[in-house]
């Protein structure tokens, strides 16, 4: 799969406006702030492809990128505060609609920060995740940010994190220095091989 040949399809706002799954999808879900934007932004190589913000909550559509037969879908993080209500009920039903829509996910990767413990809302999506069966691997974001000795300490609390048991794959990334980048890549071209 040639990463460079990624383009924007679209952005979509309520799950109404969402279109047929017609290729497999890689997924990628997290908590707003994890670095999303970021990492998406690592992986393609590309400086803007998504919109990198300080500020909390700036993605707040499904977009979607295109690689030859693959679809990436990258979503609107989760648990942010400062919404309004109307727009956490709308944040709501597209992803409602977008993981009840019978949609081709080949492979969701869900991002926790490496330096945190996963939230309580990060524990909804992975029991959400492993409960429904759908496939999906960890990517620890910000691993640079860590000192040496706190980065194995973390390594061993994610490695026997009961939540992640049915993780493909837990990768460390950085969207600073590429790390991890080659180990994802990897592992979406061999889950859509399979």
């Amino acid at each position: 799969m040639n990463l460079q040949q990624v383009t924007f399809e679209a952005s979509y706002g309520t799950a109404p406006q969402l279109p047929a799954s017609d290729l497999p999808e890689i997924v990628f879900s997290g908590k707003s702030n994890v670095g999303k934007s970021s990492l998406i932004n690592k992986f393609f190589n590309r400086r803007n492809l998504a919109r990198v913000s300080a500020v909390p909550g700036k993605t707040t559509t499904v977009n979607f990128f295109r690689v030859e037969d693959v679809r990436f879908a990258d979503l609107p993080g989760y648990g942010y505060a400062k919404r309004s209500k109307a727009e956490m009920e709308r944040w709501s039903g597209l992803m409602d609609g977008y993981f009840s829509g019978g949609r081709n996910i080949a492979l969701v990767v869900q991002l926790l920060d490496m330096r945190h413990a996963p939230t309580g809302d990060d524990k909804v999506m992975l029991n959400f995740l492993t409960e429904t069966g759908l496939p999906f691997a960890v990517a620890l974001t910000k691993c640079d940010k860590l000192k040496s000795g706190e980065r194995k300490k973390q390594s061993a609390y994610f490695a026997d994190l009961p939540a992640l048991a049915a993780a493909k794959a837990v990768i460390e990334t950085s969207a600073e220095t590429g790390e991890g980048m080659d180990a994802l890549k990897e592992l979406i071209e061999k889950t859509l091989a399979q």
